[in-house]
């Protein structure tokens, strides 16, 4: 069975950084092959593994729903089979870990099957890693549309202030509206100078999240950013490598 980790949060605090790190420690730690999924529509998480996307799900969907109307489905291929070929095709495969894009949201006719093949085959594939990572877009569309459905650790991100913590909350009651099951749950907080406010951790506690840690402010990860180099790249003793190392440390990760 594989290790689920979901990344969610109010656009800008960092999801998706932070998802490219727990992938780095992954790395780092021998726990491979990975199987990194980008969940937000703000496709990025690939330039930070250091990997091209030449395609993504929410094209590859579009793509089945025309072959399908039209009825262009290759000789000899079922709906499944060709599916499963297309799924394959747009899987990024690198060095420990694989990764798969969603891209843009699915637009206007919906296409029920398309969306039920693509989740059963998604499972199927996941279950080939010992761990899965989720980027998840703000709006946390791919929970309401159940294609993540188990969750074993849902890491809430917030930057330093109020209505940081606020939007996790929601998240997290989001999460259980949706009734996804999620069975740990807790709080980061991101972009840290010194030590965080006693008094966002006592807002974080009344709103019922736990906060596992926080990741400090680094000029490297920023200098990594500017020019474009991997942040699965940044060495062992990076502040926020060494302060992510920590927080997935309390699980055992």
């Amino acid at each position: 069975m594989s290790f689920t980790i979901a990344v969610a949060g109010k656009g800008g605090t960092g999801k998706t950084t932070i998802s490219s790190l727990i992938v780095g420690h992954l790395l780092r730690k021998g726990k491979t092959p990975v199987f990194a999924v980008d969940a937000d529509a703000n496709v990025n998480l690939n330039e930070q593994l250091g990997v091209k996307v030449d395609s993504t799900i929410g094209g590859m969907r579009e793509e089945l729903k025309k072959k399908i109307g039209a009825n262009e489905v290759p000789a000899g291929m079922s709906k499944d089979m060709y599916m499963e070929y297309l799924l394959q095709d747009t899987l990024v495969e690198s060095s420990g870990f694989d990764l798969l894009v969603m891209g843009r949201p699915e637009g206007p006719g919906c296409y029920c099957a398309a969306n039920n093949m693509l989740k059963r085959y998604i499972d199927i594939l996941a279950k080939n890693y010992p761990y899965v990572v989720i980027d998840n877009e703000a709006g946390m569309e791919h929970l309401s549309r159940r294609t993540t459905q188990k969750i074993d650790l849902l890491l809430l991100v917030s930057e330093p202030n109020p209505i940081g913590i606020m939007t996790a909350a929601r998240i997290k009651d989001l999460a259980k509206e949706m009734e996804v099951s999620v069975k740990e749950t807790g709080l980061i907080i991101n972009r840290v100078n010194g030590q965080a406010p006693e008094s966002l951790i006592e807002e974080a506690k009344n709103y019922g999240l736990e906060v596992l840690g926080t990741i400090p402010a680094d000029d490297m990860l920023i200098d990594y950013v500017i020019k474009h180099t991997p942040l699965v790249e940044l060495p062992e003793d990076s502040p926020v490598v060494r302060a992510l190392d920590t927080i997935l440390g309390k699980f055992g990760i």
